[in-house]
This record gives C-alpha cells, structure tokens and sequence, in this order.
C-alpha cells in the first residue's frame, strides 16, 4: 500500500467515527438508540438489510469456495438465495412484534423473564463466533495488500489489525447506537456495492492487456482470454467435476437450515423490520436489501474466476486460497496508484463494520433489556440504560475478537455459527402459529437440543476415550478417485507451477506443506492431454474432525469402473484409526436402521446431519406441548390480537389500535384459517402472495443471470 491508500483509509474511519458523534447527539431513550426511534424509510432499511446482512467474510469466502470449486463456490453465500421470499412474511412479525429485542418476544409468549436471559446468552456467543469469520477473513485480506506478514511487536499482522479494527467499531457504535449504526450502514452499502464491481472491469482490461493481442484490450477481449484460460467445468454453476464440494442436496440443505435458523437470529428484530417506520418499509428494506446482496455475491464470483486466470500462478493463493481478494486487488489495482488499494481494504471493512455494529447493539439490547433491567435494576432511568447499553456493547466485538485470533477457518467458523440458532428455532416457529406451545416444553426442547447436538458430542468421546478407537465408529467414506483426461489450460499449468514453488518455500522453512496447500495440482503442458484425478471421500462417518491412520494409512479396493471417459476407482481405508473432533451422535440413528454411509460424499454427510437438527427439535416440542399445562389464556389473547394488529407510522394511533384489540381480542381473529383449533395461520392478502411471488421470480430469474454471466466470452456464449 501507498500513502494515497492509507490516506483513503484514514478518511473512511475518520468519517465513521463522524457520524457516530453526532448520532450520540440524537439518542435520549432506549428506543431511541436501540431500534433509532422506529422511523426508518425504505432506503434506509434496504441498505441496513444489505449492511448487517453483508458480512466481510463472505467476499472472501466466496473467493476462496469459487477459487478452489469454481462457479458453483458462490453457494457458499448463495445458499441464503431461495430463503428471501420467506423475509416478505417475516418482516411483518418483527416489526408487529413493537419489541425493542427478540428477548422481549420470549418474555412475552412464554411468560418467562428466564428465558429472554438464556436468549441473551445464546445472542452473546452467536456473534462471536459468527463476527469472528468477518475478522478472519479480514486478516486474510489485508496481509496481501498491505505487503508485511508481521504487526506490533513482530507478531502476525491479524494481532494488530483485528484490534485495531474492534476498536473503530465499538467507537463510533457505542457513541450513536442503531441510528449511527444505520446511517454508517447506508455509506458502507455503497463501499460494499463498489467491492463488489471494482475488480471486474480492470481485472478484465488486465487480462487482455497481458494475454491479448495489440487489438485485444476491451473487456469482452478480457472475457474470451478468460475463458481461454480457465477450464470450461469451473464455469458450472451446479454440476461439472469442479462443483463436487456443493452439489444439488447439500444446497438444499444448506438453504433449509439458513431458513430455518435464520429468524431467531437476533438482529432480526432491527434489520429485518423492528425499526422500519411502517410494515411496509420493513418488508421492502428486508427483501430488497438481501436481493442487493445476492447480486454482489454474483460480482464476488466472477472476481474469483477472473482472479484464476490472471493469478493462476501465484504462491500466495497457493498457499492459502482465502487470500484470493487481497492479492487480486494488489496485483490488478496497485501498479494504478490511484488509492484503489486502499479504498478497497475501506470496502471490505465496511462490510465487516457494517454488520458489527449492528450486532453489537442488538446484543447490549439484549443485556439491557433481559438481563439488566430484568434482574439488577428494573428502575433504573433511560440514561442509565442506555449507559450500560453502550458499556455491554463491548462484550461481543471483543469476544469475536479473540475468538478470531484463535481460529481462522473462515467457512469452517461460519458453518460453526449457522447450527447454533437451532436451539431456539423451534420455539420461535411453533410460538408463532401454535397456541399449544408453552414455556415448559419449550425449556425441555432448549435442554433436549443443548444436550444432544452441542453437549454429548464433545462430553461422551472424553468420558468414554475407547470410543474414538473402537474399529466401528473410527471409520471413514470410501475414497473415490475420478480421473479423466481434457486439454491443459494455461490456469492448470501455472496453478502447477505455483503450488510446487510454494511447496518448495514452506519445506525450505520446515513447514508441513502438504497439509497446508494439499494435494499437488497436476503437471501440464499448454495445450496437450492432462490427466485430471479428483479425490473424494475419506471423510470420518462418526466425528467432526478427521479420522487419523495408525501407522501408514492402507487402501483396499472396492471397485473399479468406467463411467464415460472418466475411471472411477473407490477404495477404502483399513487398519486402526482414531476418530477426531466431536462425536457425530445423531449418526449412530443411521447406523442402527442399517443405512450404510460408506459410499457417501463429505457435502452428503452434511447433508444428513439436517434431519436430526430441523425436524427433531419441532417433533420434541409438539409431543412436550400436548404433555404440558397450556400458558396463560389472557396472555396468549392479547399476544395473538397484537401480532393481527396492522402497524400505523403515528406511535399514538398505534397505542389506540391496540388498546381496541386487546379489549376484543376477537374481532382480530376474523382472518384464521382454522377458526376452532389453536392454529393462528391467517388467509394471506393479496400484497403477501404479490410480494412473495414476485421474490420467487426474481430468484429463478437470478440463477439464469448468473449462468448467462458465466458464458460470457465463451466460445458457446458467442
């Protein structure tokens, strides 16, 4: 980086921290910093939706997935995609709701001040783990661009980064709360958009101005030179030899989790239409604001592609395929000296910034609201409460912080927190829709889920060692070898080239290169046959981490066929081993029913983890609520007339509106489907099929964007 690049940077946090002095100025009460006051229109909402939804792990993660699986490495943010049309519903309860945390909610429904703190508690370690993937990838990013490994101290650069940047966040989003947190949202939606874009066009021009002709320097040159150099099946969205780390089911899966997990998400209650002024901003900012995302997503892929034909053989990426962003944006902007380096770095943390504030405030919401005024002091004046919320807003970007010093597998972190929501999932669906659900089964669902995915599974291997070797349970997935033959590309040749040079810099250094930059590519020479041999399986059935060969690892044939032009040869492991990591519980319910997960793929084992973790939670619940007392017949009339009750802009008008319907909660149940059963579905009007249609479309229409894109420069796409 250049001094004009530090100057952008210096600019942009100088600017954040503007805004978040004179938002404080703004802030006199809790709803006024919390939920700012409840009177944000579409834009604003739309680019708080994109801001908090827009984590900078993503483009980063994105680039890693596309770099390494080609187009199909965009699911591993796509998979929110098919969720969108479900948040037109949803940003109605939320902004109905009229709660200033999703901790009140539980308060409410289920009559217990007990568990909108045990909500706060799970709020608390959600972030941070799910804010420490943005600091890695952060990490990630700048150490390229900023051209030194090493920080304060002569320690790894992410030591002195991911404080520094922990420090900007919790300046300007203690000061001015969600107001500061929405209108810095609204400067780094444009900061995100441009990430987004700025690589494309002169990562283009650099393709052609390297690879093309004195003719050939316009971006359509850039797109044929691209494709030229790349493999076609890097250029499939959901099949092709590349897209094996996400085929069809585990995007389903994925996206049914996302789904499900994704409304107790606890900045929902803001960002996902809690602070819109009316329904229908909350509706418009949620839906447009995610739809403006997976258009970025869409530009993150094609950068990564581009950055595979440009940087094929660089060392770095070799090395570590997160850095992808980093050293494209060096490498293609850098000889600019324009300040584009710099700016880039500014985009890339205002997508981490502009979902870490968000979080943050919502979490000190939470501490507030169902942890300080529920059991400290319940009369304590607006100040003081909005003095502890700013204090608490520090627990949760320090925690990520230091949880993002102590790992640093982004997409291994992100899935980590993606599972995490389960625990209140069921609850919030089912307290939704069913009056029969109530506060003990609830607590049994919360203990039951607890118990068998997140305690047992690290508790019985450590109870019990022997498990981790018993030949049974120490077993893996066959491994299957595919190879095929297709021309070289001038990628493959130079991808060769730069693992075995980064092989040969660790080894020199005594580091363990193979398990850090894996498998070599194969040899290759520009336009002559190559033999491409893709491994699969091998993954540990029954543990989370892998299952480690006593001694040398020996291979036994199972079977050996041609499939087309590809052999397929699949192997399994023998000898004794030793599983890793946590124990797969709920996979012992495979076994026992004789299904036989040998033959399955890693992306299928992940994809079979999703039953146990979505449907038995909901069975749990519904079998506890039949064998529990109901709640509160009052409490649940006037919970049910709120959540019928439309939302009017004017605070006072509101009041009145709901006063009238909880004096007849009846006369709000005139739209149930099921009049006579404790089911509270409504007929939907027209605006909610209108809208949720419309969204559906957009993601189909979407999906063919995204394929046209990829063919491009194509021989086929001309």
């Amino acid at each position: 980086m250049t001094p004009i690049d530090y100057f952008v940077l210096a600019g942009y946090f100088a600017v954040m921290i503007a805004i978040g002095i004179w938002a404080m100025r703004r802030v006199s009460d809790q709803e006024d910093y919390f939920m700012g006051g409840r009177g944000f229109g579409k834009v604003m909402q739309t680019f708080a939706a994109f801001g908090a939804g827009t984590g900078a792990h993503e483009p980063v993660q994105v680039g890693s997935t596309a770099w390494t699986s080609g187009l199909s490495g965009a699911w591993s943010a796509l998979m929110w995609l098919f969720v969108t049309p479900i948040y037109w519903i949803t940003a109605v309860w939320y902004r109905r709701m009229r709660h200033l945390t999703l901790g009140d909610w539980f308060v409410e429904r289920y009559e217990s001040r007990n568990m909108g703190a045990a909500y706060t508690l799970f709020a608390i370690v959600f972030y941070m783990v799910y804010l420490s993937t943005m600091f890695s990838a952060l990490a990630a990013f700048a150490v390229p661009l900023m051209g030194v490994e090493t920080g304060l101290f002569g320690y790894d650069l992410k030591y002195t980064l991911i404080p520094a940047i922990a420090m900007v966040v919790i300046l300007y989003g203690v000061l001015g709360g969600l107001t500061a947190a929405y209108w810095t949202d609204l400067v780094q939606g444009l900061f995100i958009i441009l990430l987004s874009v700025l690589l494309i066009p002169y990562g283009l021009w650099a393709l052609a101005k390297q690879y093309g002709g004195e003719n050939e320097q316009g971006l359509m040159d850039g797109f044929r030179i691209m494709h030229e150099r790349v493999s076609i099946d890097y250029f499939n969205l959901f099949s092709g030899p590349s897209s094996g780390e996400f085929p069809i089911h585990y995007i389903i899966s994925l996206s049914l989790l996302a789904m499900v997990g994704i409304v107790v998400q606890p900045h929902f209650i803001a960002t996902g239409g809690g602070s819109a002024k009316t329904e229908d901003e909350a509706r418009i900012g949620l839906v447009v604001g995610n739809f403006l995302k997976r258009l970025c997503t869409a530009g993150w892929a094609l950068t990564a592609l581009i950055a595979l034909a440009l940087l094929a053989g660089n060392p770095e990426i070799a090395t570590n395929p997160d850095r992808v962003w980093g050293v494209a944006a060096r490498e293609i902007l850098g000889p600019l000296n324009l300040g584009l380096v710099g700016l880039m770095l500014a985009c890339l943390l205002a997508a981490m910034m502009s979902s870490a504030d968000t979080y943050m405030i919502v979490t000190s919401g939470l501490v507030v609201r169902n942890v300080y005024a529920a059991y400290v002091d319940s009369e304590a004046s607006e100040k003081k409460y909005v003095l502890v919320g700013r204090m608490t807003g520090l627990v949760i970007i320090i925690g990520a912080a230091v949880f993002a010093l102590m790992y640093a597998d982004v997409f291994g972190q992100f899935k980590m927190a993606m599972e995490l929501p389960i625990l209140f999932a069921a609850p919030f669906w089912l307290g939704m829709y069913w009056r029969r659900v109530n506060r003990t089964a609830v607590w049994g669902t919360i203990a039951f889920s607890l118990l068998l995915f997140f305690i047992l599974p690290v508790a019985i291997p450590m109870i019990n060692p022997g498990l981790r070797t018993n030949p049974s349970l120490a077993t893996t997935t066959h491994v299957v070898t595919k190879t095929f033959e297709r021309t070289a590309t001038e990628s493959d040749v130079a991808r060769h080239e730069a693992w075995t040079a980064a092989n040969a810099a660790l080894a020199a250094n005594g580091g363990s290169a193979k398990a850090t930059i894996g498998p070599p590519p194969p040899a290759a020479t520009l336009g002559q046959p190559i033999a491409i041999t893709i491994k699969s399986g091998g993954a540990s059935i029954f543990w989370r981490g892998d299952v480690q060969a006593v001694g040398t690892p020996q291979l036994e044939l199972v079977d050996e066929r041609q499939e087309g032009d590809m052999l397929v040869r699949v192997e399994r492991k023998t000898g004794p081993q030793i599983g890793q990591g946590s124990f797969n519980l709920d996979f012992l319910l495979y076994s026992a029913v004789g299904i036989d997960l040998s033959g399955a793929s890693r992306a299928t084992l992940e994809t079979l983890r999703l039953p146990t973790r979505l449907l038995t939670p909901f069975l749990v619940l519904i079998l506890l609520s039949l064998l529990t007392p109901r709640g509160s017949t009052e409490v649940l009339n006037r919970y049910f007339a709120k959540m019928n009750t439309p939302v009017v802009a004017d605070p006072e008008a509101d009041q009145a509106l709901l006063e009238q319907a909880y004096a007849s909660p009846a006369t709000t149940a005139t739209r149930k489907l099921f009049p006579a059963s404790d089911w509270e579905f409504v007929k939907p009007t027209s605006k909610d099929v209108a809208g949720f249609v419309a969204s559906c479309i957009f993601c189909v229409l979407f999906v063919g964007m995204l394929m046209w894109v990829a063919t491009i420069g194509s021989v086929s796409g001309n």
